[in-house]
């Protein structure tokens, strides 16, 4: 018997992926305007390999890119950047339309509900508190706070000890497969793929391992299947 739940939050909870991209577009046209002298084209691909390099989460995007292009760090160029993208950003933040109507049912049925994300603290209660969701939270469990990322099971333990559940009786709802479902399922829980389809590989492993693992084409199925 499922007691709690656990969500990832981007590209689960709400979408990151159409955003994201929109906003990094709109600050790098603010740089050039204030005088970055690169194409929007050229300027975006830069981006692109600084974020492959650092990492998503990483704060100094920016940073580096004005540094590459001048050899020095621009801060009002960076300044224009961080507010423009952040600005966007938040102004495209939004839920998945059945996200907060399956967070009340879980809650009125009393599960406990926690999140595990790779990523900074900060920034993912950040998230939490701009989407109106972090009152249905009991913990958030982070990579930082953690010392490790999920897929690993060092993140899912400590998640499962702070909630203080069992893995047997625990679940996680995340849109990928390596991270999310495989890291749960390692750690003794069972899990739920989300906004994602499986290859024919993960398939072949699900049946080869016994995994439990359900996918779902939206985070309203998630109801049915507690």
């Amino acid at each position: 018997m499922i007691k709690t739940v656990f969500f990832d939050i981007d590209d689960t909870l709400y979408d990151t992926s159409g955003f994201a991209k929109l906003a990094r577009k709109a600050a790098l046209r603010a740089m050039i305007d204030a005088g970055l002298p690169l194409s929007h084209q050229d300027a975006y691909l830069l981006l692109r390999e600084i974020i492959k390099e650092k990492g998503s989460n990483y704060d100094k995007h920016f940073n580096i890119l004005t540094k590459r292009v001048f050899g020095e760090e621009k801060p009002l160029l960076i300044a224009l950047g961080m507010i423009t993208y952040h600005n966007v950003k938040f102004a495209l933040l939004r839920l998945f339309p059945d996200t907060m109507s399956t967070l009340i049912y879980l809650k009125k049925n009393n599960y406990q509900l926690g999140v595990i994300s790779n990523g900074l603290t900060i920034k993912q209660w950040e998230k939490l508190i701009r989407l109106g969701l972090y009152h249905f939270f009991d913990d958030v469990i982070t990579s930082q706070e953690a010392g490790s990322e999920k897929p690993d099971c060092k993140i899912f333990e400590i998640a499962l000890d702070r909630m203080g559940c069992q893995a047997e009786h625990s679940v996680m709802v995340g849109n990928k497969f390596s991270d999310d479902i495989l890291g749960a399922t390692n750690a003794g829980m069972s899990a739920i793929l989300v906004n994602s389809q499986l290859t024919e590989a993960e398939k072949e492993l699900i049946e080869r391992e016994g995994l439990k693992v359900d996918v779902v084409s939206d985070i309203n199925q998630v109801k049915t299947i507690l």
